[in-house]
């Protein structure tokens, strides 16, 4: 009862001094939105530009981009890298794109995954021998550094991953390690 005496005295000086808790939806000339009305549409320029227009090109500007135009296509190549050089621009880094789907239709792109190489493998450990769980479990806490408990219970959660990211020769001998105690793993 003194708490909620307490928060009353605290909310009437709140009132006091600030006044009353405002919120729009009680205010007297809210109106809220009407549900059913289509929303505005403005009318904009085909063609925005921020900082206004601009005067059109000089003539030395417009001979120039015709000069620039008449050239053959090997000339036109090196135009970029020596206007670079001479304004002393800085280069620009390419874009990894590796990995991103482009949109292509799947024959060029299949060809192309066929054609790379895994070097990074995933093993995974499919089923093991009731009677050698713990030797899989010792095995799999030598080259995952886990300890006991955590290591049971990855065992224990078969099919699971037990070592991310190594090359082809580490996982098979790996593999081969927990074939040799009882388990079946394999590379991913």
């Amino acid at each position: 009862m003194k708490s909620l005496a307490l928060l009353r005295s605290i909310r009437i000086r709140a009132t006091q001094i600030t006044g009353p808790l405002q919120s729009r939806s009680f205010q007297p000339d809210f109106v809220p939105a009407d549900p059913k009305a289509k929303p505005i549409k403005y009318k904009l320029p085909q063609s925005y530009d921020p900082y206004g227009p601009r005067p059109p090109p000089s003539d030395k500007i417009i001979q120039l981009a015709e000069k620039i135009a008449a050239l053959p296509p090997e000339e036109r190549v090196q135009i970029g890298p020596i206007l670079r050089e001479r304004l002393r621009h800085p280069m620009m880094q390419s874009v990894s794109v590796e990995g991103v789907d482009l949109g292509s239709q799947g024959g060029a792109g299949a060809k192309a995954e066929e054609k790379v190489e895994k070097t990074v493998f995933d093993i995974k450990l499919e089923k093991f021998d009731a009677a050698s769980k713990i030797k899989v479990i010792k095995e799999v806490r030598a080259f995952t550094s886990l300890g006991l408990k955590e290591a049971k219970d990855m065992v224990e959660k078969v099919p699971v991953v037990v070592k991310k990211g190594v090359t082809k020769e580490e996982a098979n001998e790996i593999i081969e390690k927990i074939k040799a105690v009882g388990g079946v793993a394999v590379m991913e």
